[in-house]
């Protein structure tokens, strides 16, 4: 196995199907990325002399993938939470972001969209909570949220 930049990739794998085991590259960018070395799309990795190997390094390490790329979406959906837009409030009610309908499938938003409210949850223990109500009235907090 060839370990290139934090991913193993396997020997008897063919170039471009293993080059989308980076996060961040797809299939395309996969076969634009042989083109630019000049390697045939048939070449396994095995096959890679070490002159190609180290070009293929250097142009994946100028691109934004795996850690990189994760870090860009999350501060993006971040970014669209603090502004209050309507997206960043989707992500954060785990709704679905583009449009889509609500009424029954909506699992795979909740799936996806859901890891931000559980994350927030881990922040905040259960037990701190006290048993006597707060000062402010329960109107009192609803109109002195951020909403927008």
């Amino acid at each position: 196995m060839l370990h290139l930049l934090g991913v193993n990739l396997p020997d008897q794998k063919l170039v471009q199907y293993a080059l989308p085991l980076f996060y961040g590259i797809g299939q395309k960018t996969a076969l634009k990325v042989l083109a630019s070395i000049s390697i045939h799309k048939s070449c396994k990795i095995v096959d890679l002399s070490e002159s190609q190997i180290n070009q293929l390094s250097a142009l994946l390490s100028d691109m934004k993938i795996e850690s990189d790329l994760r870090k860009q979406i999350r501060a993006n959906i971040m970014h669209h939470r603090a502004i209050g837009s309507y997206v960043g409030r989707r992500h954060a009610m785990g709704m679905p972001v583009r449009g889509q309908n609500t009424r029954n499938n909506a699992k795979t938003a909740r799936k996806l969209n859901g890891r931000w409210l559980k994350a927030e949850k881990r922040e905040y223990s259960s037990s701190t909570r006290s048993i006597i109500p707060s000062v402010d009235s329960p109107f009192e907090s609803f109109f002195n949220r951020k909403w927008f």
